[in-house]
């Protein structure tokens, strides 16, 4: 049986946990940058450091990443029209964000024109909210066709106490809270799209930036940490 150790490996061998860990130490450094920038300007300075770091940096690692989109629409995009519809939106929305991220870092790190920041940045942001959408939309579809089905499952287990009604009830749950961690990190990198898609004092506020990046790395570290 793995321990925490061993998980915490298997967590940080994957390139989504990988993210997931630097996403925290990236939202963490814009708190904290946000909370002394008045008393201590030296070292709001360094976490400001930290922070830009860590967002290039995951930028990196998002390399190649708008194929696992495509390849998800290649391989089998839904089981019905209405599933294949949201996730040929949703994850042409993904393939755009991640496509023209590349770009970003390139500009930000002076590969290519600094100039270029601002627009790429808009088209990737944009496609990211875009493709959230519909994300959140066919999980709240599952998420509300596993209740119908988990109350069925309730009603017959009552005259049928068999294993497999109960293993069905107990995968169905499980879902449930894997799906629910998915909308709260894809609402929350909804907001964080928003800021810089439509700036305004609420999206582009540290504390709403720190809490939904923070909010959308603990969920993805919730679904990606091993049983």
């Amino acid at each position: 049986m793995n321990d925490t150790v061993d998980k915490l490996v298997i967590f940080l061998a994957k390139r989504d946990g990988i993210d997931k860990l630097v996403k925290t130490f990236q939202y963490v450094s814009k708190l904290v940058r946000w909370q002394v920038e008045a008393t201590h300007p030296d070292v709001a300075q360094r976490f400001k450091q930290w922070e830009v770091a860590s967002g290039l940096g995951r930028k990196a690692f998002r390399t190649g990443r708008f194929l696992t989109g495509f390849n998800a629409l290649r391989r089998g995009p839904g089981s019905t029209p209405t599933f294949k519809i949201l996730a040929v939106l949703a994850n042409a929305g993904e393939m755009v964000y991640f496509f023209f991220d590349h770009f970003l870092w390139l500009s930000r790190i002076g590969t290519l024109d600094a100039k270029l920041a601002g627009r790429m940045s808009f088209i990737s942001a944009f496609g990211e909210s875009f493709g959230y959408i519909f994300f959140i939309i066919a999980d709240f579809i599952i998420i509300k066709e596993g209740l119908e089905e988990e109350r069925r499952l309730l009603t017959s287990s009552k005259e049928d106490t068999s294993k497999d009604a109960t293993e069905s009830v107990r995968k169905i749950r499980a879902d449930r809270v894997m799906r629910l961690m998915a909308v709260a990190a894809n609402a929350a990198d909804f907001i964080i799209a928003l800021a810089d898609i439509e700036p305004n004092p609420f999206c582009n506020h540290a504390v709403t930036l720190g809490v939904s990046g923070l909010v959308s790395a603990w969920a993805g570290w919730y679904r990606n940490w091993p049983s």
